[in-house]
């Protein structure tokens, strides 16, 4: 039974921890294909071609062409996590720029299972676009893990006062998907 989980990154700090998070999401039956907004990209640029070799798929950061055929397989569920606080808002506001923010976009009304986990500190989480980007995520339902169902913010500069929680974040894709892939006897 392969599933195809869609691991959509922006750059915030846990980024740094992906290839031990897709040993762990592939560890757990997925097959992960990993999607990177443009200054993730550029921040774990060295180690691109690793991960691809990791994950068996090209690491995407940009929109295909047209005509260009489809490198990766169709997803069973998405994670979008980190998302930092550009990637939730332009999301919620379908601004679909960045590879990463369409993707997600396009899923929601392709109904593909999704989660999102923000990485923000306590400063951007002020912002009143902020909980009302959550709240259009969460009524459009994406399974949005934060505060105390997932990330908790922290103060500006100060780094995060615990890990920052990848297990809930595979957990909650897990069980998006655990009763309708059953369904579809896969």
């Amino acid at each position: 039974m392969t599933r195809t989980l869609y691991l959509l990154c922006s750059a915030a700090p846990p980024v740094f921890d992906v290839a031990r998070v897709i040993e762990d999401a592939q560890a757990r039956g997925w097959d992960v294909c990993l999607g990177l907004s443009p200054t993730a990209a550029d921040w774990l640029a060295e180690g691109t071609d690793g991960l691809a070799a990791l994950t068996g798929h090209p690491v995407r950061s940009r929109y295909k062409r047209p005509a260009d055929p489809d490198v990766w397989p169709s997803a069973d569920a998405i994670l979008v996590a980190p998302a930092t606080f550009n990637t939730v808002n332009g999301w919620a506001l379908g601004l679909t720029d960045r590879f990463v923010v369409g993707v997600a976009a396009e899923a929601l009304g392709k109904g593909t299972p999704l989660a999102v986990m923000p990485c923000v500190n306590t400063a951007f989480v002020r912002h009143p676009q902020f909980e009302q980007s959550l709240a259009v995520l969460r009524g459009a339902g994406v399974r949005v893990l934060y505060g105390d169902d997932g990330f908790t913010p922290h103060p500006p500069g100060q780094g995060a006062a615990r890990p920052y929680p990848w297990t809930l974040a595979l957990d909650a894709v897990d069980d998006l998907v655990r009763g309708d892939f059953q369904e579809r006897g896969r």
